[in-house]
């Protein structure tokens, strides 16, 4: 058969699976009046079989087995709050109606920074005392003004972060739920699933200048909107995570440095593990994602930290989609997206004893950005990347990224095969699928 007549038939095939995935994955019309049995169905559900490394070692299945007593919806981060503290660990669904702020006060409505700022501290005074001119290059900040810094932190930290017991399923009431300036922490816990929320903002009042940091020093800011730490067996999935309104590029900058008051989207750390993280959109931020924290914390993640990501949209991100360390990750089926004007430095980072499967994804990456840079070669790791596409076209990424950048060879082979994946598909359907089907509000029965 001709080469013409095998592409062109392979195109048909291609596209007419497109047309059958849009048809599976449109998202269904919800019931009247809030449709009862699907939303019965979404709050119930659990990880399905096979569908990750949440799905080995036992299952995943958050609140699914909640009672009826155990079932809460809450407005606000009180109401959130209080459902975990009375529910404990038995089994609950937490549904999340309207808008849950994080920097709240009692009646959960938003307050801003100034409601946290204790001993004096303001950020006036903080630059003054500060001031490389008068402070100099080669110290972190103590005394005083400092002190009161952290005092303010505190206060924000004891607002901002949310924890979540065992055994809870977190999701989201129809196509609009959204939690603006909350760290939700799933810490030393098991069997949690979080799903159809929007996640925004979650920003630091009080970061921290470190004059040391790098060359020209940095501002250092404190949260994530979803951080799962020493947890395992958990869920993510369908969720949207961003900086809303309040962008890093948009921010002022002192001592020549943007002051920074974003840390991650979602991270998973301290020995977390068992962990998938599927059909959500993470965009438009700085630092997304870290897989393993520390190059030291062999002791703690060794064995653990295995993570599989699949059908997530990773859009206008700047790095750590994500950065790797020691952990066995799954990358397979995702869209990774820079669009011109955007910031891109890379798109994996490879750690410490990291062993990354990247395979089947798509890239769409405008043409000002350099395809050597998807990888980054952190430490010296190996990892597989195979059948990945960039620009509609089947790419290397690892040939690519060893003639572009050949003071940071990478080598082939992560030491192992993913099994545990329930459908595969092709890198050139992945934008589509993605498009339709990543996000909150697009669960069918939402």
């Amino acid at each position: 058969m001709p080469a013409r007549m095998c592409h062109a038939r392979a195109i048909a095939l291609v596209m007419g699976s497109a047309s059958l995935a849009l048809a599976l994955t449109v998202p269904a019309q919800a019931a009247p009046n809030g449709g009862g049995a699907h939303h019965r169905g979404i709050e119930r559900a659990v990880l399905p079989q096979g569908d990750g490394w949440a799905s080995a070692e036992g299952s995943t299945t958050g609140g699914a087995a909640a009672t009826p007593d155990h079932v809460y919806t809450v407005t606000d981060r009180a109401e959130l709050i209080a459902a975990f503290e009375d529910a404990g660990d038995a089994p609950k669904i937490i549904r999340i109606d309207g808008t849950v702020h994080g920097n709240a006060d009692a009646a959960g409505d938003p307050i801003g920074c100034e409601a946290y700022q204790t001993d004096g501290y303001t950020l006036d005074k903080y630059l003054a005392a500060y001031d490389p001119d008068t402070w100099g290059r080669t110290e972190v900040p103590s005394g005083p003004m400092e002190d009161a810094r952290l005092a303010s932190a505190k206060r924000q930290k004891d607002a901002v972060n949310v924890y979540v017991p065992s055994n809870t399923t977190i999701v989201g009431v129809g196509k609009d739920a959204t939690v603006i300036g909350a760290s939700i922490q799933i810490q030393n816990v098991s069997n949690v699933i979080v799903r159809n929320i929007t996640f925004e903002d979650t920003y630091d009042c009080f970061p921290q200048w470190d004059p040391t940091d790098g060359d020209t020093g940095h501002w250092n800011s404190e949260y994530d909107n979803l951080v799962v730490h020493g947890s395992d067996h958990v869920w993510v999935d369908h969720n949207t995570f961003s900086d809303g309104d309040r962008h890093d590029a948009d921010q002022p900058r002192y001592f020549d440095e943007l002051y920074q008051q974003h840390d991650g989207l979602f991270d998973i750390v301290k020995g977390a593990d068992l962990v998938t993280a599927s059909y959500n959109v993470l965009k438009d931020h700085d630092k997304t994602m870290l897989i393993g924290n520390s190059d030291k914390a062999g002791d703690t993640d060794r064995g653990h930290l295995r993570v599989t990501l699949h059908h997530n949209l990773f859009k206008d991100l700047n790095e750590r989609a994500p950065r790797v360390r020691f952990g066995q990750v799954d990358s397979y089926n995702n869209h990774f997206v820079a669009t011109r004007g955007s910031v891109y430095g890379y798109s994996y980072g490879i750690g410490a004893e990291s062993h990354l499967v990247a395979e089947h994804n798509a890239f769409s990456l405008s043409g000002e950005f350099d395809q050597a840079k998807i990888l980054k070669k952190w430490s010296e790791s190996s990892l597989t990347a195979g059948d990945n596409y960039v620009n509609g076209r089947r790419t290397d990424l690892i040939a690519v990224h060893n003639a572009g950048v050949p003071s940071e060879q990478l080598t082939t082979g992560a030491g192992w095969t993913p099994t545990l994946r329930t459908r595969v598909d092709h890198p050139l359907l992945v934008p589509l699928v993605v498009g339709v089907s990543a996000g909150a509000g697009r669960i069918p029965g939402a």
